[in-house]
């Protein structure tokens, strides 16, 4: 855990700047992960400035209590989804704050092997949940979605252009509980070329099926500007094409309002 914690996170100095983090200012993570960027918000902006950090990881939040435990005094951590931050912000006192940040999909602890299933390099249940009160898993979409609807969502959110090739590959092979099952389906389905595995596209469409997220960040994006003082700043880091076809569109469209 403690190697996780001191890990420091992508894009950091480049976030604390685009934030334009300043002493006694107001911020809000909206993904707090392990809490990396989280520190250097607190840090700069020392000695009276607060964050309030969220994320539906209960592992998440346990790691950033850990690593930000010296702000403990101007820190609030929250278990919860960022589509609910406007509900958690009104609850926190965090209104009219200075800036606010989303580091959006997989952090590195959760593929790491504690079991959470989001790799195929790690033999685990397919679960993929950010929050285990959840109720669907990975597994429930593998072995219960129609063939059709299958492949749809490998397209769809993985830009995976096999999807049907895969979706009838892993059809046939029902049921299929693990990660490493899923994966050597997939790679019997439509061979292995070059360096990139043939199943990461499949997991990432399914992780992000299984916990919404392109649901969650177009709610949450409204509630994030709503929140941000006159001057405020609003971070998104995003490394899905959809995701940030989704914040571009957004902003264009707050822009022109």
């Amino acid at each position: 855990m403690s190697s996780t914690v001191s890990h420091v996170p992508v894009l950091y100095a480049e976030t604390l700047d685009g934030l334009h983090v300043r002493p006694g200012g107001r911020y809000i993570d909206c993904t707090v992960g392990g809490g990396g960027h989280a520190a250097g918000i607190l840090e700069r902006s020392a000695p009276d400035g607060r964050l309030l950090g969220l994320d539906a990881d209960p592992q998440a939040i346990a790691l950033a209590r850990e690593r930000l435990q010296r702000f403990a005094d101007r820190v609030v951590l929250v278990n919860e989804n960022f589509a609910h931050l406007g509900e958690v912000a009104a609850a926190q006192d965090f209104a009219a704050v200075d800036g606010v940040l989303a580091d959006l999909g997989v952090s590195a602890f959760q593929l790491g092997p504690a079991g959470r299933g989001f790799s195929f390099q790690v033999e685990a249940p397919l679960d993929m949940r950010f929050d285990p009160r959840q109720t669907t898993t990975a597994a429930d979409l593998v072995n219960r979605l129609p063939e059709d609807a299958l492949a749809d969502l490998l397209f769809q959110y993985g830009e995976e252009t096999r999807s049907r090739r895969i979706a009838r590959a892993i059809v046939a092979q029902r049921p299929i509980t693990t990660t490493t099952q899923l994966a050597q389906v997939i790679a019997q389905a439509v061979g292995r070329q070059g360096r990139i595995h043939p199943a990461t596209k499949s997991f990432q469409a399914l992780r992000i099926a299984v916990n919404q997220e392109l649901a969650v960040l177009a709610a949450a994006l409204p509630q994030a500007v709503d929140l941000l003082a006159p001057g405020g700043y609003l971070a998104i880091i995003a490394f899905h094409s959809l995701e940030d076809r989704l914040v571009k569109q957004f902003l264009q469209r707050e822009a022109r309002s």
